[in-house]
């Protein structure tokens, strides 16, 4: 059957490559138009969806200017201006009210469902997308072909499309390419939402420049010798003036001061040093001294510190007296404190939640993420070189941009 054949009977077929948050979303859009649905995914659908949040889901970010919600992505800013002002944060939280998912916001604006499950939200937006097709196939390629695109799968059975109550045939073509049985599929509009982790390949037919993808959202690896587990409150890193929690971990940093950090830096080649105050507030250590003289200098950082993270960090000095310590050694431990300083090798593998890189945002058109030299071809989510930090930004970047390409779909 030529590709020709199928748009003049199927024009309103959509293929969309990904299921992940983007991909589910962008589909139930499409869906409520009325309009037919692919997705195509080897994984399970929305299962990058569960860890979020720790669990329980960190949807959105309560912050409705749309440029102050920019500023908190350092790759993607002033594209996502077009984006935010056609899906906002109050339409994030619409849309999880139209799912039966309502939700609450944290004093420190995160937004999370009433259920605090990550495994409730899949459900619920799953049952709204099951009139979609399920093609549960590697996608190895998209090429443009005349009147849309031809997707290349590849599967290790007869092409399987998966609906709420059974299955059936694939209505594809199918050819044997490198001893694995594949399906060709043609259709009139793709939506790409692969993520930013998977390989780019599917790719290599289309002239997109892509981002070479690094680690964004995850620890730092560093030579220091602090018990792992430690969380220290409230610290600064005097590099960029951000405060926040940093967990002490077998490896290195962590926790959400390390995962900004390393997303302002995804792009810096390793090794580099940082700079921490453990503790940016006023406190008089001599008068801790003169206060508790016999206590051993461990117990008195134990004031302000864990005593576990005080004995690693004061090392030789942890069991001297307070009254033996001079005015050199108290200024040495003031300035470690207040200047704590680690270099940074490279990032823990593995623990990456989110990818600084992907698809050139010039190649895409942000008032319908459409990419500028092929009509009918967009790309939505992550495998776009956008990403945020914690608190819910990345998700909104994914429901933000599935909205746009749904909405541009559904005007044609």
């Amino acid at each position: 059957m030529s590709g020709t054949d199928v748009f003049s009977n199927k024009s309103r077929r959509i293929a969309i490559i990904g299921s992940g948050a983007s991909g589910c979303i962008c589909a139930y859009f499409l869906l409520k138009a009325g309009l037919e649905v692919t997705l195509f995914d080897f994984a399970a659908p929305l299962r990058t969806l569960l860890p979020t949040g720790g669990g329980r889901c960190n949807l959105a970010h309560a912050e409705y200017d749309f440029k102050e919600l920019a500023k908190n992505y350092p790759r993607g800013e002033k594209f996502l201006y077009s984006v935010f002002s056609k899906f906002s944060t109050y339409d994030t939280i619409s849309l999880f009210e139209e799912l039966d998912i309502p939700t609450y916001i944290q004093e420190n604006g995160r937004i999370f469902p009433e259920s605090n499950s990550a495994k409730k939200v899949r459900e619920k937006i799953l049952e709204k997308i099951k009139k979609a097709e399920f093609v549960k196939e590697k996608v190895t390629g998209i090429e443009v072909i005349e009147g849309g695109y031809k997707i290349t799968t590849e599967n290790p059975s007869p092409a399987s499309v998966t609906f709420a109550g059974g299955s059936r045939t694939a209505d594809s073509s199918h050819a044997r390419g490198g001893g694995k049985e594949c399906s060709r599929w043609w259709f009139p509009h793709v939506v790409v939402a692969i993520g930013g982790k998977p390989s780019f390949n599917i790719l290599k037919n289309l002239n997109i420049n892509i981002i070479e993808p690094k680690p964004s959202l995850v620890g730092l690896n560093c030579d220091i010798k602090i018990p792992s587990g430690i969380v220290l409150k409230n610290v600064l890193s005097g590099d960029m003036n951000i405060k926040d929690d940093l967990l002490f971990t077998h490896f290195g940093i962590s926790g959400p001061l390390a995962y900004t950090i390393s997303s302002i830096k995804a792009g810096e080649n390793f090794p580099y040093k940082l700079s921490f105050d453990l503790y940016p507030q006023d406190f008089n250590l001599q008068e801790l001294l003169n206060t508790y003289p016999r206590k051993d200098l461990k117990n008195i950082l134990a004031e302000i510190f864990p005593v576990n993270f005080a004995k690693a960090f004061l090392g030789e000095f942890a069991d001297i007296k307070a009254c033996k310590i001079d005015g050199k050694t108290r200024d040495c431990i003031l300035n470690k404190i207040h200047n704590f300083e680690v270099t940074i090798t490279g990032t823990n593998k593995g623990e990456e939640t989110v990818t600084a890189g992907g698809v050139d945002l010039d190649e895409i058109n942000p008032k319908t993420m459409e990419a500028k030299n092929y009509p009918n071809l967009y790309f939505i989510g992550e495998v776009l070189n956008i990403d945020g930090f914690c608190g819910g930004f990345n998700l909104q970047s994914a429901w933000s941009t599935a909205f746009v390409a749904a909405e541009s779909i559904i005007q044609i």
